[in-house]
């Protein structure tokens, strides 16, 4: 049994660990789950249902199954209703109770939605298929020049004020590092139900092929260079928002998700690096934290957590613009760069 106590609390759950695989294919498959749960997971947040995947689905079901006697009253004998028949959300579902089922820690589900009501259905039939909390992984882009931040920000409110009216499971908010004063929004959240914020979400940059002109989608995983984004904003926020607070991006090393704790989150988020290393890579994490935090002699998790924040670091402009400026100042380039 560990000497060190590594429990932690997000969203009102009591995790064993603040590591959390988060959103990827990984939680598609029930085995790799339980290889997760095995090594040491202490929740996992599934893929995300995409509502804008369900609405050709929904076309196609309806047109086939629905309306299939259209222009043929005989078409009824040849294409019969299936009982089998699933749509992407009845899949996602089956998932969803599936995992809970299996696995004894807690599911978290991942919705990125489209319209209002989309995001409220689907809300409300992920909570009655047992989800323990819902991440709503919003992905707007404010393309047009005539929407303000402000009114980018006030989707997000709305968004979770009528979640909370909703349902009754903890919401957390996975948001971009691109609007202008994240303390301000998250307060905002907050007020309005939000139990928590994971920072910060990755979105996909489109690059283009210089051989055939066109638009390519590309995917690139995280390395440990990307901690420092939402290493930074999670030590200004510590103690001054009343949310919990998750980081991803960049968490592959146990150095990586020991910095994100003195920071002052409550749980790291892992993808990429499970991608890569496979799920048994987490209990190695696991015991690298547990060895850490043993060899500092720190008796738990709580004991570090926040402990290098800007709350309680000697001097707090270092996360801000002085920091900045230090930095410029005094680079020295390496042997061999131009000078």
């Amino acid at each position: 049994m560990s000497k060190v106590d590594l429990r932690t609390n997000y969203l009102g759950l009591e995790l064993d660990s603040p590591l959390v695989p988060s959103a990827s294919p990984l939680s598609r498959s029930l085995d790799v789950c339980r290889r997760l749960e095995d090594a040491g997971a202490a929740a996992i947040v599934m893929y995300s249902l995409f509502e804008e995947e369900l609405y050709p689905e929904e076309e196609l079901m309806t047109r086939f199954l629905i309306h299939q006697e259209t222009g043929h009253a005989e078409a009824g004998s040849f294409l019969p209703l299936h009982d089998g028949y699933q749509r992407g959300q009845d899949q996602y579902l089956e998932q969803l109770a599936a995992l809970k089922g299996s696995l004894e820690i807690p599911i978290i589900a991942s919705l990125n939605g489209v319209s209002m009501q989309g995001w409220l259905d689907h809300s409300t039939a992920l909570e009655q298929a047992g989800a323990d909390a819902l991440e709503l992984n919003a992905y707007y882009l404010a393309a047009g020049p005539g929407q303000s931040a402000a009114d980018v920000e006030g989707r997000y409110l709305e968004l979770v004020r009528e979640l909370h009216r909703c349902v009754g499971i903890p919401i957390t908010v996975k948001l971009s590092p691109q609007f202008s004063a994240i303390p301000h929004l998250i307060g905002g959240l907050a007020r309005e139900g939000a139990d928590g914020v994971v920072l910060f979400n990755r979105f996909y940059q489109p690059d283009i092929d210089l051989d055939s002109l066109q638009v390519s989608p590309r995917l690139h995983l995280s390395d440990s260079h990307e901690v420092l984004l939402a290493m930074r904003w999670i030590a200004i926020l510590h103690e001054r928002v009343s949310v919990s607070m998750a980081a991803t991006g960049g968490i592959h090393t146990v150095e990586d998700v020991v910095k994100m704790l003195l920071a002052g989150a409550d749980v790291t988020h892992l993808c990429s690096v499970l991608l890569k290393r496979g799920p048994d890579y987490l209990a190695e994490l696991r015991a690298g934290l547990e060895r850490w935090l043993e060899e500092k002699r720190y008796a738990s998790v709580g004991e570090i957590k926040g402990l290098v924040s800007q709350s309680r670091v000697g001097d707090p402009s270092v996360f801000e613009r002085a920091n900045y400026v230090w930095v410029l100042d005094n680079y020295t380039p390496a042997s061999g760069e131009h000078r």
